[in-house]
């Protein structure tokens, strides 16, 4: 049996397909527009699920839409209408988007070139924080957990939690917009001049370098804590909660417009321009507003954690991104363990609308575990050969060698790392989700206190505040971070051991944290060969690793990788088993 599902008209369109109950291919829409976030219906990712599984659109016996506008209807048009018209443009927006949403098998028929006819399948459509719950639970490997999904506002409704057992979700309250703990991040992250749709992660790693001098008056003021983990926003402050959240989904970068109010800037004062200095007061706020949200999330995380009694904890939507406050989520409540899917934001919920109708609606046992992100395209031998001949005149003066040899290639490319080199890893099948994880990484030795301005100067061009990312062999995290906690998509942030903060200069945050990526021998066995061969040249057992890109989404194809390597100063380029070296 196959179900296709479907993130379509909002942020990050994407497209999962299962067999069977098992994944066999997930991929955002990005990957293939080259657009950040692509919004829209993800035309591209649906037919390379297909073509990947090698079948037609008549095969498949499910279409699982990750958007459910009439869920609880009635009850949002009366609440709205309580808040003397507060969701007129956020209520029309929605039912525009909604409506191209309800006719998901004219607009998948588009997409696959056949007439609507030609699909036998059954299509459903799944509430939006329901998908974000069942995308980490059902694939994270937990017989039994608590839930939760942190988001900005998906139909309406911005935060969702339950419990998890078994093949079945039970979801046990919810906030409903405009009170939002993400839309919260975004307001003040556009007051602080990050206005793009997706920065605010720039905001949680500027947040380190201030102090929370203004978090009594984000509390007092912002964010209030309710009983039974509920909270809601000082609506005053928010332009979202007077004139409607002004939202733009078609093809293309998604966009909001402005989310913070006039109240707002009185409150704190004139707001940043974008790319004007970062004063110490810009540090200050958004410190606070990083200690603002970690105490939200473990307000609601504390009540669930009490109502459940579960000590594990699947975690999703886009706040699910706050690598920080996830890190800190074991002291904040007492879950022990706590698992982010590698799509934790809108992505991913193709794969949960998916797994929501084979478990939830259709009973059926779970069977999949998502230990790798890895499960995007992938190119043959001769694919990747081909491209190499391609821009072989390109490479003109190169070392260009194939190396089948697994331990003489990571040895070749550990000294070179070693040597203050920078280097492209591209292997296998592309990364689900936002973080390069072994598949295209550009991975650097985070030893060099250096290496930081070498890779924004040749590569990155990120802001100087901005810190790298680090993949470490999982049985040393322990020796290294003082949680010893499984990683393995990068969406931790832990503190690193006093003791190898100096030597670790190139990946320790200002405030001697490190977000991590743990790296299993039996996951991911030829990066971790890469990260012990690297041990072993300098007793260091990581890496620096950051996205192999350049201002875009991660490189998909080898002639990508190849036309970024050739047009950056990237030293190496380790193409599967090609070995492509500037002399």
């Amino acid at each position: 049996m196959y179900i296709l599902g479907i993130n379509a008209f909002q942020a990050d369109a994407a497209a999962a397909l299962l067999g069977d109950g098992e994944l066999l291919v997930a991929v955002a829409e990005e990957r293939f527009t080259r657009q950040r976030h692509e919004a829209g219906f993800p035309t591209r990712a649906v037919r390379h699920c297909l073509e990947a599984a090698g079948i037609g659109p008549g095969d498949l016996d499910h279409v699982a839409i990750a958007r459910d506008p009439q869920a609880d209807r009635h009850k949002r048009i009366l609440f709205g209408l309580t808040r003397r018209g507060v969701f007129a443009k956020t209520l029309l927006d929605q039912l525009a988007s909604a409506a191209r949403v309800r006719d998901g098998r004219v607009e998948l028929a588009r997409a696959l070139g056949v007439a609507p006819d030609a699909l036998r399948a059954t299509f459903h459509q799944v509430e939006h924080p329901k998908a974000h719950l069942a995308s980490a639970f059902f694939v994270s490997g937990f017989d039994a957990a608590a839930l939760c999904s942190l988001d900005g506002c998906g139909d309406l409704v911005s935060t969702m939690w339950g419990r998890g057992e078994g093949n079945r979700i039970l979801v046990e309250g919810e906030v409903e917009f405009p009170h939002s703990l993400g839309l919260l991040f975004t307001a003040v992250s556009q007051w602080l001049g990050f206005s793009g749709f997706g920065e605010e992660s720039k905001v949680m790693e500027l947040a380190p370098h201030g102090e929370p001098k203004l978090l009594d008056r984000f509390l007092d003021e912002l964010l209030h804590l309710e009983d039974g983990g509920r909270f809601r926003l000082g609506l005053e402050y928010f332009d979202h909660a007077t004139t409607g959240l002004a939202m733009t989904w078609d093809e293309g970068r998604p966009n909001w417009g402005r989310v913070f109010g006039d109240a707002l800037v009185r409150l704190l004062g004139a707001p940043r321009e974008p790319g004007t200095e970062l004063t110490c007061y810009h540090e200050d706020v958004a410190a606070s507003l990083q200690r603002a949200l970690e105490l939200g999330i473990g307000h609601v995380l504390a009540h669930l954690q009490r109502t459940t009694g579960e000590t594990r904890l699947c975690l999703a939507g886009s706040v699910a991104l706050n690598a920080v406050a996830n890190g800190k989520i074991p002291t904040l409540t007492r879950f022990t363990e706590v698992f982010v899917p590698p799509a934790a934001a809108d992505d991913g919920t193709a794969l949960g609308a998916a797994c929501w109708v084979w478990h939830q609606l259709l009973g059926n046992p779970r069977r999949f575990v998502m230990e790798r992100a890895a499960t995007g395209p992938s190119y043959s031998s001769a694919q990747v050969a081909e491209a190499v001949e391609a821009y072989r005149a390109r490479l003109g003066g190169m070392v260009v060698e194939q190396i089948p040899d697994v331990p003489r290639l990571v040895a070749r490319l550990a000294r070179e790392l070693a040597a203050g080199r920078v280097c492209g890893w591209f292997q296998g099948r592309l990364e689900f989700g936002p973080q390069a994880l072994g598949q295209r990484t550009l991975v650097a030795d985070p030893r060099r206190r250096e290496m930081k301005d070498v890779l924004n100067a040749r590569l990155a061009h990120r802001e100087p505040f901005r810190p790298f990312a680090l993949s470490i062999l999982a049985e040393a995290a322990g020796d290294y971070f003082t949680l010893d906690h499984p990683s393995p998509f990068q969406h931790l942030v832990f503190p690193i051991r006093p003791e190898h903060r100096a030597k670790l200069e190139a990946v320790s945050h200002v405030d001697g944290t490190g977000r991590l990526q743990t790296v299993e021998e039996r996951v991911l066995p030829k990066y971790h060969a890469l990260l012990a061969a690297f041990a072993r040249e300098t007793g260091v057992p990581m890496v620096l690793a950051t996205s192999f890109d350049e201002d875009a989404p991660l490189v998909c194809t080898p002639r990508e990788a190849l036309d970024c390597f050739v047009r950056t100063d990237m030293d190496v380029l380790v193409l599967e088993d090609w070995y492509i070296a500037r002399c």
